[in-house]
């Protein structure tokens, strides 16, 4: 005996009880005709299973192909996420699909209705968050910016350790590390040192009233172009810029092989000891600040001998 056989008994039954009859009658045919769909969807309930797995798989080979096609030019966490966030269009088409193979169009148009609403209620609450990862994308793509570059942004610099989705990571000289929003990275100038394997530096200094300028002129830059050789159309400049209270200031600038800050310092730390060397071995000096204290009233001392005072 069927399905069908023992509704229509259950029905000849309920026209025993008439005021079971209508609720006992449809009760049976809604569930004969769920029944019934259910056989004739059941071939269609196997394809949209075997759509679902193929999904899953195929969403496992375009996460890993996609990371290997975005290659090391990009951060890793840029390429998890768009490995993760394809796989997940995979995943929803599969869904889609097996729900059409299934006749459910009509639930199909609700839930992308839903899922458009939800998205915008989510981008409003999460706009800063959202922001941040959208920087982090486009910083990951920059080529001016890179993880190992030495940078200068918001009154910070250092060494770039990571880009990640929502934030940079630097490390500072003093190795101290320094988490930026990425947002606040984009909005704002950054330098990096890194870019330019050639960097130019300025040296101040001094040399006493009574030395021969043409002479100290030519010596300096004499001494900074032997230790540090220039390139092309790269020279030595040198410029005297301000009679001081105790010496004529000038300004030297010349080109070095420095990428990081600390290179720097080291190359104007070695062009501070060789000048000094150099202006040492031709007695040229380099004053100290000095004050000169003139009094107009000569001050006058007298000297008086004993006297005796009588009592």
């Amino acid at each position: 005996m069927n399905f069908l056989q023992q509704a229509d008994q259950a029905a000849k039954k309920a026209e025993e009880l008439p005021e079971l009859k209508d609720s006992g009658v449809l009760i049976w045919e809604q569930l004969a005709g769920w029944y019934n769909s259910f056989i004739t969807l059941l071939p269609n309930l196997g394809i949209a299973i075997i759509v679902l797995i193929a999904a899953y798989f195929i969403s496992k080979y375009v996460d890993k192909g996609v990371r290997k096609l975005m290659g090391n030019k990009t951060q890793a966490s840029v390429k998890r996420l768009a490995g993760k966030a394809i796989a997940i269009i995979v995943v929803l088409g599969g869904i889609f699909i097996a729900m059409s193979v299934l006749n459910l169009n009509n639930a199909v148009q609700g839930i992308i209705a839903g899922a458009g609403i939800s998205g915008l209620v989510i981008g409003l609450a999460l706009q800063g968050s959202l922001s941040n990862i959208i920087s982090g994308i486009v910083l990951s793509f920059r080529k001016q910016v890179k993880v190992g570059d030495w940078v200068e942004t918001t009154d910070y610099s250092g060494e770039v350790m990571e880009i990640q989705l929502d934030k940079f990571i630097m490390k500072q000289a003093d190795n101290n590390m320094v988490i930026i929003p990425n947002k606040t990275i984009i909005d704002n100038p950054l330098k990096n040192w890194t870019l330019t394997p050639r960097m130019r530096i300025t040296l101040n200094c001094g040399v006493g009233y009574e030395s021969d300028l043409e002479a100290v002129k030519s010596l300096a830059v004499k001494t900074i172009d032997g230790m540090f050789k220039q390139q092309g159309n790269e020279e030595v400049e040198f410029y005297y810029n301000e009679f001081g209270d105790s010496s004529i200031n000038f300004m030297l600038r010349f080109w070095v092989n420095a990428k990081k800050a600390k290179e720097k310092h080291i190359a104007l730390s070695d062009a501070v000891i060789g000048l000094k060397k150099a202006f040492d071995q031709e007695g040229i000096n380099i004053p100290f600040p000095i004050r000169t204290l003139q009094f107009d009233n000569q001050l006058q001392l007298q000297k008086e001998g004993p006297t005796d005072k009588a009592e």
